[in-house]
């Protein structure tokens, strides 16, 4: 079976604003945001993980993560989560 690498977005519950990344271990990456281990999320905490995507290829989860920090790939998540980001 071959490896994923996933891209993910985090959202934060202190500002209400998204993370987005990628890895190649999505549990242990989640952990270290969880726990403060990523100097760009350790103010934010609490994290939630609401989305990700498996990538075959780093370079695909790469760019979709690009994707995804940009306004249309903000967009997309918002509709894609419009149910659950709206309760």
């Amino acid at each position: 079976m071959s490896e994923f690498y996933y891209t993910y977005v985090l959202l934060s519950k202190n500002d209400g604003n998204f993370y987005t990344g990628y890895s190649s271990d999505l549990k242990q990456r989640f952990e270290e945001h969880r726990k403060g281990k990523v100097d760009s999320t350790k103010e934010r905490r609490p994290l939630e993980l609401i989305y990700y995507e498996a990538c075959l290829s780093p370079k695909d989860a790469i760019h979709r993560e690009k994707y995804l920090k940009s306004f249309h790939g903000k967009m997309f998540i918002r509709k894609r989560l419009k149910s659950y980001l709206t309760g």
